[in-house]
């Protein structure tokens, strides 16, 4: 179970009376990453977001713990780590240890269900939020078998392991699904979006039920980074 801690961290999301952004560092000056997560407090966005990927899973490389680590000692912000790595379950301990608050990854890039399942626990045993992402290409149900044990859904809105892709406005109908699961079960899961989002579709993301918006270069490539901030968490 997560911890006390953990679960305020939730409620506090939850209760949200805006659409939380969470700028996406892979958008930012890998040399500057201290000044870019102090950034993104100053301009209004309320969590970190850190995309790990591995060079399998998705075909490029970012970072690893050692950043996740490192990054902590600069922002008090809750740090969301989505990894989109292959085997996850080896590794979401090891992220948990280095400061992430939420750690995300991909179901089917675990051994199997029962690993994905393991994951999430192991998450949760760390004393942090755990949740599963479903990428552009993959079916709206993936997430099901999880949603006892997850605190958050990530849909995402581009295919995963590029940064600056274009919004796929399609993948909102996968947000709207797991809204409506949501309120006939009662749940209180999350509802995260990555991919494309900017103040120009905002509204559009948030009719849909999303919770937590993920931009990363609408925001680091902004002329005014903290109009667009204010532009998307509405």
């Amino acid at each position: 179970m997560a911890n006390e801690t953990c679960l305020q961290l939730k409620k506090a999301l939850y209760d949200a009376r805006h659409m939380l952004v969470a700028p996406s560092i892979l958008s930012a000056d890998f040399g500057k990453m201290a000044e870019a997560v102090a950034n993104v407090k100053r301009w209004g966005a309320d969590i970190v977001h850190c995309d790990v990927m591995d060079g399998v899973y998705v075909p490029n490389i970012t970072f690893g713990m050692p950043m996740v680590r490192d990054l902590r000692k600069y922002t008090d912000l809750p740090l969301d780590v989505h990894l989109m790595i292959t085997r996850p379950e080896k590794f979401v301990k090891r992220f948990a240890e280095a400061g992430a608050d939420i750690v995300t990854f991909h179901p089917e890039a675990c051994e199997s269900k029962a690993s994905a399942n393991d994951a999430l626990d192991i998450i949760h045993e760390c004393g942090k939020l755990a949740g599963v992402v479903i990428n552009a290409d993959m079916p709206t149900e993936l997430a099901l078998p999880y949603l006892d044990r997850a605190d958050i859904v990530l849909i995402m809105t581009v295919q995963a392991g590029f940064g600056g892709q274009s919004f796929k406005a399609e993948c909102l109908e996968k947000a709207k699904y797991y809204d409506d699961i949501r309120r006939e079960r009662k749940l209180n899961y999350l509802i995260e979006v990555d991919g494309g989002v900017c103040g120009g579709n905002a509204a559009q993301v948030k009719a849909a039920g999303v919770d937590i918006a993920v931009a990363g270069s609408a925001v680091f490539k902004a002329t005014d980074p903290a109009a667009e901030v204010k532009a998307i968490g509405i």
